[in-house]
């Protein structure tokens, strides 16, 4: 029996009636793109569903599921994926992972990041003009700077225990404070600085 469309539906050929086998064929048709197609990962989707018309939806071995949006290139908009799991972020030259531990996250089209950094020597991290203190991966950059404010420890003459993070954005490769996706530390308000700075905060990666 032969098959027709992405999910291999089954129609009779030439053989078992024409009239029928036609007009079954052109249920099949019209059936296949409106199913849940399933496929083993992201690559396989690329491969398999490269002609396949927008709103295709296609389901991954771990949950994941796309619906295509575009063609000519082709679009897939992810509608759900698994959470990653923490990972340690990259301390800069002189920094450590503190407790807790420096971590990063990526959650559909943000980066989340909890923890703290210090300094492996032990001095305080000063911010007055700016402090690289970790990095995390150049592909989990955001497209141009992204700004939060973090918290810091009250030791010390830190008088809010507030300061800001900047990450270094992907549009900025040259930039002297390390690669896209570092982190940088900004206080005005103590020339001493602060033995720990936690990074816990959120950022956008478009």
């Amino acid at each position: 029996m032969a098959t027709i469309g992405y999910a291999d539906l089954p129609v009779p050929d030439g053989g078992d009636a024409p009239a029928g086998s036609g007009q079954l064929a052109a249920l099949a048709a019209a059936i296949d793109p409106r199913l849940l197609h399933h496929v083993t990962n992201e690559a396989e989707r690329d491969t398999e569903f490269a002609g396949a018309p927008v709103s295709t939806a296609v389901v991954a071995d771990n949950g994941t599921l796309w619906i295509k949006t575009g063609v000519s290139p082709d679009v897939w908009t992810t509608v759900w994926e698994p959470y990653e799991s923490w990972q340690n972020v990259t301390p800069a030259a002189g920094m450590t992972v503190s407790s807790p531990p420096a971590q990063y996250r990526r959650v559909g089209n943000q980066v989340y990041l909890r923890g703290r950094i210090a300094k492996t020597d032990e001095s305080n991290i000063v911010g007055t003009s700016g402090a690289a203190i970790c990095a995390v991966p150049t592909n989990l950059a955001p497209v141009t700077q992204a700004t939060y404010p973090c918290p810091t420890s009250l030791a010390g003459d830190i008088a809010s225990g507030v300061g800001k993070v900047e990450i270094v954005g992907a549009d900025n490769p040259s930039s002297t404070w390390g690669p896209p996706g570092t982190l940088v530390w900004w206080n005005q308000e103590s020339t001493a600085g602060t033995p720990w700075v936690n990074i816990s905060g959120y950022y956008w990666l478009d």
